[in-house]
């Protein structure tokens, strides 16, 4: 069974920092992309980052560029998003995704593996 489960959110003061986790189970980072997205409250799901199975990262987010580190150990099977300088407008709910098409990134709407999300809310 193909299973991301995501781990780490909570409450954090502006300017400070959370690193969230994503564990795939099912099918390892070498086979497939790992993408982070949020989804703010009263706003559509958007796209942050994605990691292709090679390890590449794109960062789509203009306003995360410089503050979000994405990592990955192989070794564990699991994908990092290190946040730092935290704003309020961070706050949302983040998940992974995957998918079954590709081993590289794709399209937003061809993720179709998906974590449950862990909430993230930052205070000012």
């Amino acid at each position: 069974q193909l299973q991301l489960v995501e781990s780490g959110g909570g409450l954090v003061q502006a300017g400070g920092s959370l690193r969230l986790s994503c564990a795939v189970y099912g099918f390892t980072l070498n086979d497939k992309p790992i993408a982070w997205f949020r989804q703010a409250p009263g706003k559509e799901r958007e796209v942050l980052s994605c990691l292709n199975s090679p390890g590449d990262t794109t960062t789509y987010l203009d306003s995360v560029k410089g503050r979000f580190t994405y990592s990955r150990d192989n070794a564990k099977n699991m994908v990092y998003l290190q946040m730092t300088s935290l704003k309020p407008e961070d706050t949302a709910v983040y998940y992974c995704a995957s998918t079954s098409h590709s081993r590289w990134c794709v399209p937003v709407s061809l993720y179709d593996i998906w974590g449950q999300g862990t909430q993230v809310t930052v205070s000012s």
